[in-house]
Order: C-alpha cells, then structure tokens, then sequence
C-alpha cells in the first residue's frame, strides 16, 4: 500500500534544525492554514484559531515564555495553534454556508445542534477536550502539508500556557493547544524514529 500521500505520512518527522534565512509570504502561510481547516471538526463547529507568529518582534516576544525553542526563531513561522471552548451555539451559523450551497436542509439544522448542547453545555470538561481535539487535527493536517511542500515542521508543547494566553491575547474560550514551526530545513535532520510494534497497540476483535 503506497501513494504519495502515504509516503508524506511515512517519512515525516519533528524538524530540529531549520535555515533561519529563509522566509514563507503571508500567502504561503494562508495557505498552510486553509489546508489546516478542512480537517475535520465535531458538528462542524470549527473552533479553532491560527496565530501565525512570523516576524523577529513576534517571534521575541514568544521565545522566553516557550522555553527558548531554537525551531521559534528559526523556523519561517510558529503557529499558535488555538482551540475554542465548544459551543453549541454557533452551529446554525456554522451550518448556513453548507444550507445556502444545497448541501443540508435547513430542517436539519435543529438535528445538530440539540445533540452537540446536550454533549457539551453542562460538560466544561467536554468542551475543553473538544478544544484539544480540533487544534490538533488542524495542526496535523498543517505538518502534513507542510511536508508535501518539502517543508519541516516542529509540534512543541513545551511553553508557559498562561503566558502565551496573556501575551498574544487569546479569549477566554481558547485554548492553546501547541505551537507548530514551520519552515525550510537546514541539514542534519533525522528520518522518522521507530515505532512500536503493530502487535503492541493494535486489537483486532
């Protein structure tokens, strides 16, 4: 079993070492974000938000309180991948473009919408996961892009959560689920590390 996509999967690894010279335009990180959310999220919430940390001020300012990663100020840009609270209430204007397009019936609207209040209101826990899930699947599609562009990519979760929150201002409702580098790789780089053994994490029943 082998395509192209596969093999982006099968040869991606964490970047450790990038050009600093190197730069992505604003269109080019537009792009890596579009891709990014057509992953998919829970009722279509999409509650998400990217914060594309590109420039030397911006970068200074998230270096210190993220544990003085070398990929943040090397790397062409950092995302600060942010995960919104769910909220069932923005359902129906989440599902009005794909109503308006013919895709879904207005009448089924409704058929969304209870299901995910009853999931998710009386549950801050719940919310908080679904916060977590959707940045990350937005986060993996974005190191997969990134990939197929011959770029390197770096998840990191090690920064000062609160600090990152106060600093760049996210709302109340986010959640900074990781920070993602993006950029062009300098040499020296590993190939993807071993995994664990099929037999070890995999039940067939």
């Amino acid at each position: 079993m082998s395509n192209a996509v596969i093999e982006c999967i099968l040869n991606r690894s964490a970047a450790k070492y990038y050009d600093p010279a190197a730069t992505l335009s604003d269109d080019q990180i537009r792009e890596l974000v579009r891709i990014g959310t057509s992953a998919p999220t829970s009722f279509h919430l999409q509650n998400w938000r990217f914060i594309a940390v590109r420039t030397s001020e911006a970068k200074a300012r998230l270096s210190p309180i993220a544990w003085n990663q070398p990929a943040i100020t090397d790397a062409a840009v950092t995302f600060i991948i942010c995960g919104q609270l769910a909220d069932s209430s923005v359902i129906p204007e989440r599902l009005a473009p794909l109503v308006e397009a013919g895709v879904m019936p207005e009448t089924m609207v409704p058929e969304w919408e209870v299901p995910a209040r009853d999931l998710y209101m009386e549950y801050p826990q719940r919310q908080r996961d679904e916060a977590v899930r959707t940045g990350t699947f937005g986060a993996a599609a974005m190191i997969y892009a990134a990939r197929s562009l011959g770029l390197g990519s770096t998840p990191m979760i090690g920064f000062d959560a609160e600090a990152v929150h106060r600093e760049f201002g996210l709302a109340d409702d986010e959640v900074p689920v990781m920070l993602l580098s993006i950029g062009a790789e300098s040499p020296g780089n590993w190939a993807q590390k071993p995994r664990r053994p099929l037999d070890e994490v995999l039940d067939l029943i």
